[in-house]
């Protein structure tokens, strides 16, 4: 199997891990597991009402960040979990779009 065509599976731990050590210093320690999991419940949320998340479609996709990250500062304001600023949250979504990079998932 050639590298390019191999996908790794997807595993939350990992991400986890991935977005807090790719947190700019000021942030770092500042979210919790669940802080950090629910931007990315948020993510994928999104994800599934654009439709890409239906294996049966091979198109490409196409992942607008503006409208992604403005899609989540709606929800998460909505939703009061925490008092996120928008920076924390571009920060996270950052986190979680390089280490799905690493995976291959959207290519």
């Amino acid at each position: 199997m050639s590298k390019e065509n191999k996908v790794l599976e997807y595993d939350e731990d990992d991400s986890l891990r991935f977005i807090q050590d790719h947190l700019p210093d000021d942030m770092q320690g500042e979210f919790s597991d669940d802080e950090i999991n629910y931007i990315v419940d948020l993510i994928y949320e999104f994800y599934e009402d654009k439709g890409f998340l239906d294996e049966n479609d091979d198109a490409e996709i196409e992942i607008d960040e503006d409208e992604l990250l403005e899609y989540i500062y709606k929800n998460a304001r909505r939703d009061a979990i925490r008092d996120y600023t928008d920076e924390q949250i571009e920060a996270i979504v950052s986190g979680e779009l390089a280490y799905c990079d690493t995976l291959n998932l959207f290519d």
